[in-house]
């Protein structure tokens, strides 16, 4: 439970509480917009309730996350298996042409880049 007192998390509970609360002022302001003439305004009545509720299921996710020990996970970049083929194909041809090898290793390099 301390760990939800860090600076951190402070701060994330007070951007909560902030954003419900202004969400839920400006449906209400809007509410009164309404009732005044501006049909516009129903939407917005019940949009930014929508908006408050969002918050409040963002931050149980994060405190739900964080309880359980979620980590995101590390984004592995694999290499396909035909790259050392082509590296093979590629070495092979930069003994019998050098403009053919550089054009290779260009062609190799914008693939790597494309990805």
């Amino acid at each position: 439970m301390r760990r939800f007192l860090t600076p951190g998390w402070l701060g994330l509970h007070a951007l909560a509480i902030a954003l419900c609360g202004a969400f839920i002022g400006f449906g209400w302001w809007q509410f009164d917009r309404a009732q005044s003439g501006n049909d516009r305004s129903w939407a917005y009545t019940f949009e930014w309730p929508i908006f408050a509720i969002f918050v409040i299921v963002m931050w149980v996710k994060m405190i739900r996350d964080e309880r359980a020990g979620a980590t995101p996970a590390p984004k592995v970049i694999e290499e396909p298996a035909e790259a050392a083929v082509k590296r093979e194909i590629i070495k092979q041809h930069e003994d019998e042409d050098p403009a053919l090898a550089a054009y290779n290793r260009y062609l190799a390099r914008l693939n790597s880049q494309g990805r």
